[in-house]
């Protein structure tokens, strides 16, 4: 016998027609694997300079900035500052359709902490902590909003210019790698022992996070189709093979001209890998990510072991945690090549346009 309910119970008022159960199930794994992805040395301080800038990025990110990198176009190349805590707002589906915004507004605010953590591992021994929690308020106002905008938005001026940033290669690891750059030359060096010797705490914890990193970024390219679909598989599958292969591009070069391996150059490797394939994970081709895995395992390691040694201002900056390198080069490496391998059948799977004029890497061009 069929049980009718009620007919103020017949549908979910919590499960609107528009809400897509799994995609949003999967959005918000996707940003806790995210907000898993942490690492550094000077442990204490490290840990307490990433542990005040979740809980400052959370608040200014609800208060004012999610509107202004996603929101209502304000002035050319930035969205109209606005607070991201009304009821009606947080449960109404998202540009994707089928989120609400409140799933968005997490997932987003996962990626500008982590930014602002990159951009501390330039700064570790010597920022101060006063002045860490003032720049932490102030880049993400007017630096990452003005970028997220620009890029991401469907708004913003260089996202209606077709530019490809499948999973922010260029706004989060490109700024973030010239950023912290910047900070580490004004902030000035770390003691002169500190920079002659810097081990890891602990190489075997050192070796967990970089294992916590590599299958966080899962999330980190998997979730930006926001939505569970082919596109979401194949961005996960070339974030691996390209980080596989500029682990071992890494570690080969080590053998080869330092005639050992290398714990930290393996790691380094690993981490070009991944910072590489993010702005096109999801728009290229398996053979294109084995490519890109090559050239972020050789080229970030030519600037950082070779290049970096011979130019008078690389030298001079102590960027603690080869900021530069690891996230500004291989993200730059990472959006050209993009632009370069972007099959336009899967720009045109993942940005949802219907004709070839759009999302065609220089590759296929006629």
């Amino acid at each position: 016998m069929a049980i009718s309910l009620p007919s103020n119970l017949a549908t979910d008022p919590a499960s609107p027609d528009w809400l897509n159960k799994g995609d949003n199930a999967w959005q918000l794994t996707a940003a806790t694997l995210v907000g898993l992805q942490i690492k550094n040395k000077w442990a204490v301080n490290s840990a307490f300079m990433a542990l005040y800038t979740f809980a400052a990025v959370f608040v200014c990110w609800m208060g004012w900035g999610y509107q202004m990198s996603f929101g209502s176009a304000g002035i050319h190349f930035i969205g109209r500052p606005n607070v991201a805590l009304d009821e009606k707002f947080l449960l109404d589906p998202a540009f994707s359709g089928h989120l609400p915004n409140a799933t968005m507004v997490y997932f987003q605010f996962v990626f500008v902490a982590i930014t602002l953590i990159l951009i501390a591992g330039a700064l570790l021994g010597r920022m101060n902590f006063y002045a860490w929690m003032l720049f932490v308020l102030l880049w993400l106002t007017f630096s990452y909003t003005i970028c997220t905008f620009s890029i991401w938005a469907p708004k913003g001026w260089l996202f209606k210019m077709d530019i490809i940033d499948y999973s922010g290669g260029l706004f989060i690891h490109l700024s973030s790698g010239v950023a912290g750059f910047t900070a580490a030359y004004w902030v000035g060096p770390r003691a002169a022992k500190d920079r002659e010797r810097f081990p890891p705490n602990n190489v075997i914890l050192m070796l967990a996070g970089a294992g916590l990193l590599w299958m966080g970024w899962s999330g980190f390219n998997g979730g930006d189709p926001y939505s569970v679909n082919v596109d979401a598989s194949l961005a996960v599958l070339n974030t691996h093979v390209c980080t596989a292969t500029g682990l071992l591009t890494w570690l080969l070069l080590d053998i080869h001209f330092f005639r050992k391996p290398s714990v930290i150059g393996a790691t380094q490797g690993m981490i070009t890998g991944l910072v590489c394939i993010t702005p096109a994970a999801g728009v290229v081709q398996g053979w294109a990510a084995i490519i890109m895995g090559i050239m972020s395992g050789s080229i970030p390691w030519y600037t950082m072991m070779v290049f970096h040694k011979r130019i008078g201002l690389l030298k001079q900056v102590d960027d603690t945690m080869a900021v530069f390198h690891t996230h500004a080069v291989a993200g730059s490496l990472g959006g050209i090549l993009a632009g370069v391998f972007a099959e336009p059948k899967l720009g045109r799977l993942f940005y949802l346009v219907d004709d070839w004029e759009h999302y065609v890497g220089f590759f296929y061009g006629s």
